[in-house]
Order: structure tokens, then C-alpha cells, then sequence
């Protein structure tokens, strides 16, 4: 019996009809090279042999009457691998773009949260595009729930299902798996009990890691000269940030990593995902100016981060720091944006390394999160005040070589998010074998004209390549200090003086 985390159960408080919350995954495989299709029977004796890998696959959450405590992970019981697939064919006349159409579909519906959070739909009867032409093939549509995992730790599941291997091999029996006994009531209540006990404790551990946070940035600002950072609630308002409905569109756009790091070499002093959300930035920009809208400051995007490398806990669930970012939109050169990307990066560095985004929540009650979760949706608080944030951009590193499942080669996946009041885009961009896949998850009656997004992402990256060469690779930029990363100071500042003044000093 494991319990969620604040973070974890906050993505099961925001589920609506019209915000499901999960992520989705669209996997292409090339099965031209097999004697006859892949059966749908094939692959559920294949996934039978390997839920072992992960025991999301057949655990289902256990909630508290009343919503006293954070729901549970527990073994179900009545576990059925059946009740989690689907099987799809598109017919002959299937093609790749009736594929994306389905998932967007598919995506659109909520997981049953009376059993383990996760679906599979497996499809066939299409063709896929690659460059030698069409191919037959087909394709996953997969469905995990946010709580129980995140970008990064669903990429690494879906890596442990695969095969690194071009050659079929035997499908193993399925390996024993006897499920745990589920908690009684008395033991429910119990732990709920230990969990309030607990708190004192939480908020002295979290106290020290503010204070950890505080003089890291103290030296960083004297040592890089930084201003204070602008009040919270400073991104613009943007044509994202609008009351969404239940529809779902994917729109993906995939290039070279290569000229990526072409990008990254020729200016100097950045990384490849400043690279990449530079791309973004770019690509968002454009689309704004041709939709005739006029955004006088810069966007920001919300980044999470993963923390899994020095806080490795849990095989699944969030393990992710948020980092809020300014992508200075608002300047006209793209070379130039790179790098005050990677400026307001940097500065934000302490924050992100000493408090991760489940530890900011672990000392709001689970009735006081779940209440503001339903409000700031039902009320429409984005809409009604300036935004945090105005889309999320997460940039996931996948494996550079070829995976397969029974001797059919993996050769693209496109990535969802999910959407939630006034959050209208997300951003996911999936790097595999060479080529970096941005995702596109949006409303489309929020973000109209989402066909042209892809044409968008090329035209961009040939801007940023054109800028750069402009651009001296060693020149710095001589615009003063960098913009300052416009929310995340702030709002830790606010919170360490709070933590240390008033619960252990008393009033400043």
C-alpha cells in the first residue's frame, strides 16, 4: 500500500469531463518486414509477459471516504489485462492521418479510475509515411493516468516494454504475480491518522530546504548581479489562456537533432534545450503574429523538470520540479532569444534544485487541495486574473537507438498532455534515434489553424539557423543583466520569509 503524493493526487482533483488528465503516447511501428501482419493476440500474450516491469499496470487507487487523506496504490485484485485494450482496424483505405484523428478521439475520454489508471489501444489496417514511402504497419495508443506517472517516468516505461532487439523471440509465460491483501478499514484510518501526526516534521524539512534555497540565490544574485524578480501573476494574457472544451487535437512537426546542435555549437554557451525551447518560442511567436495578436510581453512557459536523479524514490509517480520561465518573445532576433533563455534558466537554478513541485504541496490537507483544485476551474480564475504561466513545454530525451516489439521497429512516436481550464497548448518534445518530435496538444477551439504549427516549426528552425550564423559565436549579449525569470523568485521568496519570520520568529 503506497500513498500518492499532494502533487500526484492534485492531477486526480483537477479531472473533469472536460479535463482529462492523462498522457498519451501514439507509437508507429514498421511491420513491413514481417511474413504476415502482427496479431492483436500476438501482442497480449507479448504485454501479459511484461507487466512485470512496472507495478502500475495492475494496482488501482483506494481513496478515503470523505477525501480525509491522499488516496492509495493497492493491488487489484480482480486485475484483468482484457478490460485495458482495445483493438482497431482502420480498414484498407487507412492512412497515418486517420490514425492521429482516432487518437485525438481516444484521447479524449477519461480512464476509469475504478481500476488500474492506464489503456491500450492497439491498431491496424493503415499505411505509415517514411521517407522509402508508404509501409504497413501499426500503431499503440496509450493512455496513463498523470498521477501515477510523469513524462519522463512514462518514457522509461514504455522503454521497458519494448525490445532493443530487430529479432522476434518466444513470448515467456507470464511471471507468477499474487496480489496483496487490500488494507482494512481500521488500517485506512490509521495511517490517515500518522499522516496529520507527520506534518510538524514535513514543515521543518521543508523549512530547511527553503533556507537552503534562499542562500543559494542570495550568492547567485550577488555573484551574476540579478534584479529582483517581477511580481507573481506577470505572464501576459494570450489567446492560449481561455476556457477550453473536451475537444483534443495532436499537431506534431519532427526535424534532425542534428541541426539542433548545430544551433547549440555555433552560439555557444547554451544547451540543447534551450536550443529547443528557443524553437518553441520562436514557432509561438509567428503563430501569434499571424493570428494579428499583439503580446507586449513576453510569454512564459512552465518547464518541469525532473528530479528523479537526486531524489530517486519511487519507480513511478511525479518526481518533477517546475521551473517558470521567460521566453523572450519580445525579442526580434532568435539567436539572440536563445541565449536570454538560457540566461533566465540559470537564474532560476537554486530554486529548482532545492524544492521540488510535490514538496510545495505536501503541507496543504488533501480536502483544502482538491476544493481549490475544482475552484480554480469552476470559477474560472485564469481567465479572471493575469495567468501564471501560459503553456507548459516539457522536453523528454528518448533512446537513441531503434526499439522494437516482436521484430517490428519502432519508428516514430508522437506525445500528449494533459489540458485543463485556461490552459489551451502544451508543448512535448520527444527526442528518438536522431530526430526530435514536438507535440503539439491543444484545444482547437481555443488555438485555431493548428495545420499550419508544423510549417511554422520549419520555417523557425530556419530562422534560428539564419540568426545564428549571423551571430557571432563568442559575442555576449549586451543588453544588460538578464531578464529575471518573472514568477518562480517571488513566489519562493514569499514562501521562505513566511517559513522563516513567522512560524519560527514571529512576525518580522
Amino acid at each position: 500500500m503506497r500513498q500518492l503524493s499532494e502533487l500526484d493526487a492534485s492531477f486526480l482533483y483537477l479531472e473533469s469531463d472536460t479535463t482529462p488528465m492523462h498522457i498519451g503516447g501514439i507509437y508507429l511501428f514498421d511491420a513491413s518486414g514481417l511474413a504476415s501482419p502482427l496479431a492483436f493476440s500476438t501482442f497480449v500474450a507479448y504485454l501479459r509477459s511484461r507487466l512485470h516491469v512496472s507495478p502500475l499496470f495492475r494496482q488501482k487507487l483506494r481513496k478515503i471516504p470523505f477525501k480525509l487523506g491522499r488516496p492509495y496504490w493497492i493491488d487489484d485484485a480482480d486485475f484483468s489485462v482484457e478490460r485495458h485494450l482495445a483493438h482497431v482496424s482502420l480498414g484498407a483505405r487507412g492512412t497515418q492521418q486517420g490514425l492521429m484523428t482516432l487518437a485525438s478521439k481516444i484521447l479524449e475520454e477519461r480512464l476509469r479510475q475504478d481500476r488500474p489508471l492506464w489503456h491500450i489501444t492497439f491498431v491496424d489496417g493503415f499505411s505509415i509515411e517514411t521517407p522509402e514511402g508508404e509501409k504497413a504497419g501499426f500503431a499503440l495508443i496509450v493512455k496513463l493516468h498523470h498521477a501515477a506517472i510523469d513524462a519522463f517516468s512514462g518514457e522509461e516505461i514504455m522503454a521497458k516494454l519494448l525490445e532493443y532487439s530487430p529479432t522476434p523471440r518466444p513470448i515467456p509465460p507470464p511471471q507468477p504475480w499474487h496480489p496483496g491483501e487490500p488494507p482494512s478499514e481500521e488500517r485506512i484510518a490509521l495511517q490517515a491518522s500518522a499522516n496529520v501526526l507527520k506534518t510538524p516534521l514535513q514543515l521543518a524539512s521543508l523549512a530547511y530546504s527553503a533556507a537552503g534555497a534562499t542562500t543559494r540565490g542570495l550568492i547567485q544574485r550577488q555573484l551574476h548581479k540579478i534584479p529582483l524578480s517581477l511580481p507573481v501573476f506577470t505572464a501576459p494574457h494570450s489567446p492560449f489562456n481561455r476556457q477550453i472544451t473536451a475537444n483534443r487535437r495532436i499537431v506534431s512537426a519532427s526535424i534532425e537533432l542534428a541541426r539542433l546542435k548545430a544551433i547549440k555549437s555555433a552560439l555557444g554557451g547554451v544547451t540543447l534545450n534551450d536550443v529547443v525551447l528557443g524553437l518553441c518560442a520562436e514557432t509561438l511567436r509567428v503563430y501569434l503574429t499571424r493570428a494579428n495578436v499583439a503580446v507586449d510581453r513576453s510569454l512564459v512557459a512552465m518547464t518541469p523538470i525532473s528530479v528523479r536523479s537526486s531524489s530517486l524514490r519511487r519507480a513511478t509517480g511525479n518526481q518533477m520540479s517546475a521551473m517558470l520561465l521567460d521566453l523572450a518573445t519580445i525579442e526580434p532576433d532568435p539567436a539572440r532569444r536563445i541565449r536570454k533563455i538560457h540566461q533566465n534558466a540559470v537564474s532560476s537554478e537554486p530554486y529548482r534544485e532545492a524544492i521540488a513541485a510535490d514538496r510545495l504541496t505536501e503541507l496543504v490537507p488533501s480536502t483544502l487541495l482538491a476544493l481549490s483544485a475544482r475552484l480554480y476551474s469552476e470559477f474560472q480564475v485564469a481567465q479572471r486574473y493575469q495567468p501564471l504561466f501560459n503553456l507548459p513545454i516539457t522536453n523528454v530525451p528518448g533512446p537513441q537507438v531503434p526499439l522494437y516489439l516482436q521484430g517490428t521497429r519502432l519508428i516514430q512516436q508522437f506525445n500528449s498532455a494533459p489540458l485543463f481550464d485556461s490552459l489551451g497548448m502544451v508543448i512535448v518534445a520527444v527526442s528518438y534515434q536522431g530526430q526530435l518530435t514536438l507535440n503539439f496538444t491543444l484545444c482547437p477551439d481555443v488555438v485555431p489553424d493548428s495545420h499550419c504549427l508544423p510549417e511554422l516549426v520549419l520555417n523557425s528552425l530556419a530562422a534560428i539557423e539564419l540568426a545564428a550564423r549571423n551571430l557571432e559565436s563568442g559575442s555576449a549579449d549586451m543588453d544588460g543583466p538578464p531578464e529575471p525569470p518573472s514568477l518562480t523568485g517571488d513566489l519562493l521568496n514569499y514562501l521562505e520569509k513566511l517559513l522563516k519570520f513567522r512560524l519560527f520568529k514571529g512576525p518580522p
